[in-house]
């Protein structure tokens, strides 16, 4: 039963991590290939996030239960309380992600595709920037933080 918990575990983690690559390194680009403004591809990629949400909400989900499950059945070493601990920050870090940066992005993105003039739109403009800047920071954290964490879940 151990063993099927933990494979479990691991090849949860990777769907995680697949999921946090694919987004990285396949929807960002893509998007930026997209000949919108600026706003609408906010928007554009503030609705694939609020879909990927769902499924990478329950993927998380699924990798935390399993992770403990996987420790009470084989033990509870320094590799799982450092995977706990990392998991605890990746589930903040994807909260922090789409509760504040998505809805604030989004925000901005709105205001400044119906702002009644131009200086308001370039102000909202260079605050969405700014916001995208640290997002992007985020998401970075996430990805390497997701990576560790497969490292782990495996028995690296």
């Amino acid at each position: 039963m151990s063993e099927i918990v933990h494979a479990t575990h691991a090849v949860l983690a990777g769907v995680w991590l697949g999921g946090v690559i694919f987004t990285t390194a396949v929807v960002s680009p893509a998007l930026k290939e997209m000949k919108w403004s600026e706003p609408e591809r906010v928007l554009v990629r503030s609705k694939i996030g609020k879909l990927y949400a769902k499924v990478g909400g329950t993927s998380l989900a699924l990798l935390v239960v399993f992770a403990v499950l996987d420790g009470s059945l084989t033990g509870f070493g320094t590799a799982l309380y450092a995977e706990y601990l990392l998991l605890a920050a990746l589930v903040g870090l994807v909260a922090a992600h789409g509760a504040y940066f998505g809805r604030r992005l989004r925000g901005l993105a709105e205001g400044e595709s119906s702002a009644g003039s131009a200086e308001e739109a370039k102000v909202l403009a260079e605050r969405r920037r700014d916001l995208q800047k640290v997002s992007l920071r985020v998401s970075w954290a996430s990805l390497v933080v997701s990576l560790v964490v497969a490292l782990l879940a495996a028995g690296f």
